[in-house]
């Protein structure tokens, strides 16, 4: 028996093959949306893939379970309450699925969605690993709220709260200290907030160390899990529907994205994508163009400011960037949406002004600071006495109640965030100077003793 696990970085979700070696067969858990690194893996092993299971709908990511049971004819295997619109088995509590000396057993452990499963694997007689999908993480637990306004049943997250409590109580936890929890997401997933860096752990560990497992009470669980949850991006609600239907092909779906010729000119006020470094950006751009960098979190924030439906243009400053713009997109299924695609080598018009730093550090009050980061970061710490905070995914929303008196100069706590959302204010505050305070916000940053 081999457990193998895949990584995507950008989105911090963990998927997994279980090859049973004596069957030479291969069953999939929560696979990505490019189904490629599976079937290298099986040809690897010159094994073949029988079985893909879905521990739920995913919110962040779409999944390639459709397409890989139309290539390869692998069973799918989700629980009931799923209500999936792909051909599907049902691998509700109690389920068993075997494979060679592997057996895979079905748990109910609802908490994060209505319909989440973790799956017990049992090799010679004795439970070895659980693969826990958005239930236990390490170091936290799902989010409840996910589902509010989101796939075919929308329970509100107090409900969901007290299910994952029971969940992991009455029945992660009763699971041997011994047992291996592979999560579905790692640190720096918008599915939880507090998981530790590590990709794997045991139940003891998690017992021991968790915050969500300590003795509470239900009402102190609840509130526990309730409070204090990042951002819900735009593109969630859209993803769970997308996964509950299944998928178009993969690479079907990316080679339609219309290609377009090199400095191509939209006409139609479509809104455009620049995913050009910044200090490029600045030099010159399409007016209303938004800067979302190609980088480790380019599809968590093109998801976040574009709504699912928006139609966009996608730019880039070179052939390869813009392919990989195209992946990351579809990786939440938002290739769907692209008008075309180009490279931009020639200079635009639209340039982004300087920040007069001398100025701006002697006469703070004459410029309007605008502050990008989430609440909770500012309580955390502020930068500046007299900022605005609007975080960055509600800013599109809020731009007017930005004045327009002063120049604007918009931070984050890192320059990436502030390059978007000087975009964005610029785009929306025609006539008002919008300046990226970017990396230098740094120097602004309090010392801590």
């Amino acid at each position: 028996m081999k457990i193998k696990q895949f990584e995507d970085k950008d989105l911090a979700h963990y998927a997994y093959a279980i090859l049973s070696e004596c069957e030479q067969k291969i069953i999939l858990i929560d696979p990505a949306r490019d189904p490629k690194p599976y079937y290298d893996y099986a040809e690897e092993n010159n094994a073949k893939i029988v079985g893909v299971i879905e521990t739920h709908p995913h919110a962040d990511f779409v999944s390639s379970h459709l397409e890989i049971h139309e290539h390869t004819g692998a069973t799918i295997y989700a629980h009931s309450l799923t209500q999936a619109g792909y051909p599907h088995k049902a691998f509700d509590e109690g389920a068993e699925l075997t494979v060679g000396k592997i057996k895979l057993k079905a748990l109910h452990t609802p908490g994060h969605s209505p319909d989440s499963i973790s799956v017990v694997l049992e090799h010679d007689g004795r439970d070895k690993a659980v693969f826990t999908g958005d239930t236990l993480f390490v170091g936290d637990v799902g989010r409840p709220d996910l589902r509010e306004n989101a796939g075919n049943s929308q329970p509100k997250r107090e409900e969901l709260a007290r299910q994952m409590y029971h969940s992991t109580r009455d029945k992660l936890m009763k699971l041997d200290s011994s047992v291996v929890v592979y999560p579905a997401h790692g640190a720096g997933t918008l599915c939880g907030k507090n998981l530790g860096d590590a990709s794997s752990s045991t139940i003891g560990e998690e017992i021991a160390t968790n915050s969500a497992l300590q003795p509470m009470s239900e009402e102190e669980f609840v509130n526990m899990i309730v409070e204090d949850q990042p951002f819900v991006p735009r593109y969630f609600g859209y993803d769970v529907a997308l996964n509950e239907k299944g998928a178009p092909n993969y690479r079907t779906s990316v080679e339609a994205v219309k290609r377009l010729p090199l400095n191509h000119h939209p006409t139609d006020n479509a809104l455009v994508i620049d995913g050009r470094k910044e200090n490029i950006f600045k030099k010159g751009h399409y007016r209303g163009a938004l800067n979302i960098q190609e980088g480790a979190k380019f599809e968590t924030w093109l998801g976040s400011i574009v709504a699912p439906e928006e139609p966009y243009y996608l730019v880039a400053d070179q052939e390869e960037s813009l392919e990989n713009l195209i992946a990351k997109a579809a990786k939440i299924g938002y290739e769907l949406f692209i008008k075309g695609t180009f490279v931009l080598t020639e200079a635009e018009k639209v340039t982004s002004p300087k920040l007069d730093r001398k100025d701006f550090e002697a006469n703070p009050e004459h410029y309007t600071i605008v502050d990008v980061r989430n609440a909770s970061e500012v309580e955390k710490q502020a930068y500046f006495e007299h900022a605005i905070n609007i975080p960055l995914p509600e800013l599109r929303e809020r731009a007017a109640e930005v004045p327009r008196e002063k120049p604007v100069v918009v931070h984050c706590a890192s320059g990436y965030r502030s390059a978007i959302g000087s975009s964005l204010l610029e785009a929306a505050l025609p006539g008002t100077p919008v300046i990226d305070l970017g990396e230098a916000v740094k120097d602004f940053m309090p010392q801590t003793a």
